[in-house]
Protein backbone atom coordinates (compact mmCIF):
# COMPACT_ATOMS: atom_id res chain seq x y z
CA UNK A 1 0.00 0.00 0.00
CA UNK A 2 1.68 3.14 -1.26
CA UNK A 3 0.88 6.32 1.37
CA UNK A 4 1.52 9.62 -0.05
CA UNK A 5 2.38 12.04 2.30
CA UNK A 6 3.65 9.95 4.52
CA UNK A 7 5.17 11.94 6.56
CA UNK A 8 2.23 13.87 8.04
CA UNK A 9 0.48 12.81 11.48
CA UNK A 10 -2.14 11.20 9.16
CA UNK A 11 0.44 9.48 7.19
CA UNK A 12 1.85 7.63 10.25
CA UNK A 13 -1.36 6.71 11.36
CA UNK A 14 -2.28 5.35 8.28
CA UNK A 15 1.15 3.66 8.11
CA UNK A 16 1.04 2.36 11.46
CA UNK A 17 -2.39 0.89 10.93
CA UNK A 18 -1.61 -0.87 7.64
CA UNK A 19 1.08 -2.59 8.95
CA UNK A 20 -0.71 -3.58 11.90
CA UNK A 21 -2.84 -5.49 9.68
CA UNK A 22 0.15 -7.20 7.51
CA UNK A 23 0.11 -4.82 4.40
CA UNK A 24 3.10 -3.81 3.00
CA UNK A 25 3.59 -0.43 3.25
CA UNK A 26 5.38 2.03 0.68
CA UNK A 27 6.34 5.33 2.13
CA UNK A 28 6.51 8.54 -0.05
CA UNK A 29 7.68 11.91 0.96
CA UNK A 30 9.40 14.75 -0.50
CA UNK A 31 12.59 14.20 2.03
CA UNK A 32 14.10 11.25 2.62
CA UNK A 33 15.19 12.17 6.18
CA UNK A 34 11.93 12.89 7.34
CA UNK A 35 11.02 10.04 5.63
CA UNK A 36 12.39 7.58 8.45
CA UNK A 37 9.86 8.93 10.89
CA UNK A 38 7.77 6.29 8.90
CA UNK A 39 9.83 3.42 10.14
CA UNK A 40 8.67 3.85 14.18
CA UNK A 41 4.97 3.33 12.67
CA UNK A 42 5.80 0.90 10.11
CA UNK A 43 8.97 -0.54 10.74
CA UNK A 44 9.26 -2.80 7.21
CA UNK A 45 8.09 -0.32 5.65
CA UNK A 46 9.98 0.95 2.02
CA UNK A 47 11.17 5.08 1.55
CA UNK A 48 11.00 6.65 -1.42
CA UNK A 49 11.65 10.11 -2.23
CA UNK A 50 10.01 11.17 -4.99
CA UNK A 51 8.78 15.22 -6.43
CA UNK A 52 5.41 13.75 -6.55
CA UNK A 53 4.47 17.26 -8.60
CA UNK A 54 7.13 15.64 -11.69
CA UNK A 55 5.09 13.00 -13.66
CA UNK A 56 8.09 11.71 -15.06
CA UNK A 57 9.63 10.98 -11.70
CA UNK A 58 5.90 9.77 -10.20
CA UNK A 59 6.63 7.29 -13.44
CA UNK A 60 9.91 5.61 -12.77
CA UNK A 61 8.83 5.50 -8.41
CA UNK A 62 5.86 3.17 -10.22
CA UNK A 63 8.30 0.93 -11.59
CA UNK A 64 10.53 1.08 -8.77
CA UNK A 65 7.80 0.06 -6.08
CA UNK A 66 6.56 -2.77 -8.07
CA UNK A 67 2.74 -3.37 -7.89
CA UNK A 68 0.92 -1.95 -5.28
CA UNK A 69 -2.79 -2.38 -4.27
CA UNK A 70 -3.75 0.76 -2.68
CA UNK A 71 -2.66 4.29 -3.37
CA UNK A 72 -3.53 6.56 -0.27
CA UNK A 73 -3.05 10.33 -1.02
CA UNK A 74 -2.21 12.41 1.65
CA UNK A 75 -0.27 15.38 0.40
CA UNK A 76 -2.49 18.72 0.77
CA UNK A 77 -1.58 21.91 2.50
CA UNK A 78 -3.86 25.24 3.05
CA UNK A 79 -3.33 28.50 1.98
CA UNK A 80 -5.87 31.47 1.99
CA UNK A 81 -7.80 33.65 4.02
CA UNK A 82 -7.93 37.74 3.50
CA UNK A 83 -11.55 36.91 1.59
CA UNK A 84 -11.59 37.03 -2.49
CA UNK A 85 -8.83 39.80 -2.55
CA UNK A 86 -6.70 37.54 -0.38
CA UNK A 87 -6.58 34.37 -3.18
CA UNK A 88 -3.26 35.09 -4.68
CA UNK A 89 -1.70 33.49 -7.84
CA UNK A 90 0.71 32.13 -5.32
CA UNK A 91 -1.20 30.37 -3.21
CA UNK A 92 -3.52 28.96 -6.23
CA UNK A 93 -0.22 27.42 -7.63
CA UNK A 94 0.81 26.07 -4.42
CA UNK A 95 -2.52 24.42 -3.38
CA UNK A 96 -2.72 23.28 -7.91
CA UNK A 97 0.64 21.82 -7.69
CA UNK A 98 -0.16 19.67 -3.95
CA UNK A 99 -3.36 19.09 -4.43
CA UNK A 100 -4.76 18.47 -7.80
CA UNK A 101 -0.95 18.09 -9.87
CA UNK A 102 0.33 15.58 -7.12
CA UNK A 103 -3.19 13.29 -7.13
CA UNK A 104 -3.38 13.34 -11.20
CA UNK A 105 0.54 12.00 -11.47
CA UNK A 106 0.33 9.30 -8.56
CA UNK A 107 -3.07 7.84 -9.94
CA UNK A 108 -2.05 7.80 -13.38
CA UNK A 109 1.02 6.31 -12.83
CA UNK A 110 -0.78 3.70 -10.52
CA UNK A 111 -3.88 3.35 -12.04
CA UNK A 112 -2.89 0.09 -14.15
CA UNK A 113 -1.68 -1.20 -10.78
CA UNK A 114 -5.12 -0.76 -8.96
CA UNK A 115 -7.41 -1.98 -11.55
CA UNK A 116 -4.78 -5.86 -12.28
CA UNK A 117 -4.99 -5.61 -8.04
CA UNK A 118 -7.73 -7.77 -7.08
CA UNK A 119 -8.43 -5.63 -4.46
CA UNK A 120 -7.58 -2.31 -5.96
CA UNK A 121 -8.24 0.93 -3.61
CA UNK A 122 -7.48 4.48 -3.62
CA UNK A 123 -8.19 7.21 -1.46
CA UNK A 124 -7.98 11.03 -0.61
CA UNK A 125 -8.81 13.22 1.84
CA UNK A 126 -11.35 16.50 1.11
CA UNK A 127 -13.03 18.91 2.88
CA UNK A 128 -15.79 20.26 4.13
CA UNK A 129 -15.34 23.50 2.39
CA UNK A 130 -16.05 21.90 -0.85
CA UNK A 131 -19.80 21.93 0.05
CA UNK A 132 -19.94 25.25 1.85
CA UNK A 133 -17.22 27.48 0.38
CA UNK A 134 -15.83 31.01 1.54
CA UNK A 135 -14.06 33.92 0.00
CA UNK A 136 -11.27 33.53 2.02
CA UNK A 137 -11.23 29.73 1.26
CA UNK A 138 -11.93 30.21 -2.29
CA UNK A 139 -9.03 28.61 -3.63
CA UNK A 140 -8.36 25.80 -1.49
CA UNK A 141 -12.46 24.92 -1.95
CA UNK A 142 -11.68 25.11 -5.62
CA UNK A 143 -8.60 22.93 -5.47
CA UNK A 144 -10.53 20.55 -2.97
CA UNK A 145 -13.01 20.06 -5.70
CA UNK A 146 -11.30 19.42 -7.99
CA UNK A 147 -9.28 16.91 -6.62
CA UNK A 148 -12.75 15.36 -5.56
CA UNK A 149 -13.94 15.73 -9.14
CA UNK A 150 -10.61 13.57 -10.57
CA UNK A 151 -11.34 10.59 -7.67
CA UNK A 152 -14.83 10.59 -8.77
CA UNK A 153 -13.32 9.95 -12.64
CA UNK A 154 -10.92 7.78 -11.64
CA UNK A 155 -13.50 5.59 -9.70
CA UNK A 156 -15.43 5.35 -12.62
CA UNK A 157 -13.13 4.33 -14.94
CA UNK A 158 -12.78 1.12 -11.83
CA UNK A 159 -16.35 0.55 -12.38
CA UNK A 160 -16.13 0.54 -16.05
CA UNK A 161 -13.01 -1.52 -15.64
CA UNK A 162 -15.04 -4.21 -13.72
CA UNK A 163 -15.49 -4.34 -9.52
CA UNK A 164 -12.25 -5.33 -8.73
CA UNK A 165 -11.37 -1.41 -7.46
CA UNK A 166 -12.38 1.54 -5.47
CA UNK A 167 -11.78 5.00 -4.87
CA UNK A 168 -12.78 6.48 -1.84
CA UNK A 169 -13.10 10.40 -0.82
CA UNK A 170 -13.04 11.24 3.08
CA UNK A 171 -14.34 14.40 4.34
CA UNK A 172 -13.02 16.38 7.41
CA UNK A 173 -13.26 20.20 8.51
CA UNK A 174 -10.04 19.51 9.68
CA UNK A 175 -7.69 16.60 10.21
CA UNK A 176 -6.27 17.53 13.72
CA UNK A 177 -7.66 14.81 16.18
CA UNK A 178 -9.10 12.35 13.31
CA UNK A 179 -6.33 10.99 12.48
CA UNK A 180 -6.68 7.25 14.06
CA UNK A 181 -10.07 7.65 12.88
CA UNK A 182 -8.80 8.11 9.25
CA UNK A 183 -6.20 5.12 9.69
CA UNK A 184 -9.18 2.47 10.60
CA UNK A 185 -11.32 3.57 7.82
CA UNK A 186 -8.62 3.45 5.56
CA UNK A 187 -7.27 -0.21 6.68
CA UNK A 188 -10.57 -0.87 6.74
CA UNK A 189 -11.68 -0.43 2.64
CA UNK A 190 -9.96 -4.01 2.35
CA UNK A 191 -13.05 -5.46 4.75
CA UNK A 192 -15.56 -3.85 1.61
CA UNK A 193 -15.89 -5.12 -2.02
CA UNK A 194 -15.20 -2.33 -4.42
CA UNK A 195 -18.47 -2.18 -5.60
CA UNK A 196 -20.03 -0.52 -2.27
CA UNK A 197 -17.22 1.61 -1.63
CA UNK A 198 -16.38 2.38 -4.87
CA UNK A 199 -18.06 6.62 -5.51
CA UNK A 200 -18.74 7.21 -1.32
CA UNK A 201 -18.11 10.04 -0.10
CA UNK A 202 -17.31 9.64 3.76
CA UNK A 203 -17.59 12.42 6.09
CA UNK A 204 -15.18 12.09 9.27
CA UNK A 205 -16.71 14.94 11.79
CA UNK A 206 -19.90 16.23 11.61
CA UNK A 207 -20.59 18.90 9.83
CA UNK A 208 -21.44 22.51 11.64
CA UNK A 209 -22.55 25.53 9.44
CA UNK A 210 -21.67 27.46 12.54
CA UNK A 211 -18.04 26.39 12.87
CA UNK A 212 -17.06 26.20 8.90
Amino acid sequence: MLIAGATSTAGLAVAASLAGAGARVVAVGSNLKRLQSVLAAAPKAALYECDLTDFDAVTALASATGPIDGLIHLVGGWRGGGGLAGQTDEDWDFLHSHVVATLRNTTRAFNADLLASSAGRLAIVSSVSVDRPAAGGANYAAAKSAAETWVRAVGAGFAKAGDSAAAVIFVVRSLDGLETELATRVTGLWDETAASANGSRVVLVSEDPASV
